[in-house]
């Protein structure tokens, strides 16, 4: 079973430096019916203008991914963490116990489009941890690539929960299969562009929650990018 979540239907929010869009419940955009999916609690679209950002908040009990599209993105945290995240990088923060960052565009004039992802940790607590890993070149053309894994198997992040992402970049007519199973449950999101998946034509901003399907087919109709989530 597949189920659309179209991109104009997700919650919207816009200020003078953000333009941000909300698969699921947050902040101040509610709707009982998109809470999250599985694990998966937070998927946010976000677009900052140069010179804008978000100010030093706190977090705890919740992996979070950070993956850049265009522009680059700026960190630090309480735990002595800085770094400029460009695109095709992802960078992880396990919060656990209690952490502090600020996230910035590292340009003035130049905007940064970002995906910020949160999934809920198999358990509570524990010291936060900080990690990135650079995916640029092709390593993920034509193929999906594993970012981050419960084992951090194949140089992925590691991360503490029963979850896998993956990461793919597909030229018009390219095709790719993913064999999730039917005990497993997915979540596609389009990051750019058109495709199908198994059949179901989603466009950039689109995603789908997937469940009771053993494999999937996914096609290019033109150059895309998306994001692939594989849930207990």
């Amino acid at each position: 079973m597949i189920t659309l979540r179209p991109s104009l239907e997700r919650g919207h929010a816009i200020n003078s430096w953000l333009d941000s869009y909300h698969t699921f419940s947050f902040a101040s955009y509610y709707d009982p019916a998109h809470m999250g999916f599985r694990s998966l609690r937070v998927i946010n679209e976000d677009r900052v203008a140069g010179g804008g950002g978000f100010p030093e908040h706190p977090h705890s009990d919740m992996e979070i991914l950070t993956w850049v599209v265009e522009g680059a993105l700026e960190h630090r945290d309480s735990m002595g963490s800085g770094s400029v995240i460009r695109p095709r990088q992802i960078q992880h923060m396990s919060a656990a116990s209690g952490v502090t960052h600020s996230e910035f565009n590292h340009s003035q004039k130049d905007p940064v489009h970002l995906l910020q992802i949160w999934i809920k940790p198999d358990r509570k607590g524990g010291e936060p941890a900080y990690g990135e890993r650079d995916f640029r070149g092709d390593a993920i053309v034509g193929r999906l690539r594993l970012l981050a894994s419960p084992d951090g198997a194949d140089d992925s992040i590691a991360i503490r929960q029963d979850a896998s992402l993956h990461a793919a970049e597909l030229a018009p007519g390219q095709k790719i299969s993913h064999h999730l199973g039917r005990e497993r449950h997915g979540w596609l999101q389009v990051v750019r562009g058109k495709l199908t998946l198994n059949g179901t034509a989603l466009s950039a901003g689109d995603g789908a929650a997937i469940s009771s399907e053993d494999d999937l087919e996914i096609s290019a109709v033109d150059q895309c990018e998306f994001l692939l989530f594989d849930l207990a």
